[in-house]
């Protein structure tokens, strides 16, 4: 074996490791360690009965599907002829 053999097998491994930890840091997020904590502390453990009972609280029977604009409509206007449409039927 010769010494460019080793070079082009050694170099091959070598470049393998530093392209694939080029890529594993690039993902890592740092975060501020004060914003760490605000979002630690304001974090408050949410039950499945809570969810439900929110869920149940709200009265389901009468609500209005309203649609959004469509991409050629202008959105003001739409809502504008929503809401006319909705406060006469009430």
């Amino acid at each position: 074996m010769g010494l460019p053999t080793l070079l082009i097998v050694g170099g091959s491994f070598g470049l393998k490791e530093f392209s694939s930890l080029r890529y594993e840091t690039r993902y890592i997020k740092k975060i501020d360690p004060e914003l760490e904590a605000t979002m630690k502390k304001g974090k408050k453990k949410i039950t499945l009965d809570e969810e439900l009972e929110k869920i149940q609280e709200k009265d389901l029977d009468k609500w209005v599907n309203i649609r959004g604009p469509r991409p050629w409509e202008d959105s003001k206007q739409v809502q504008d002829e929503q809401r006319k449409r909705l406060s006469k039927q009430t």
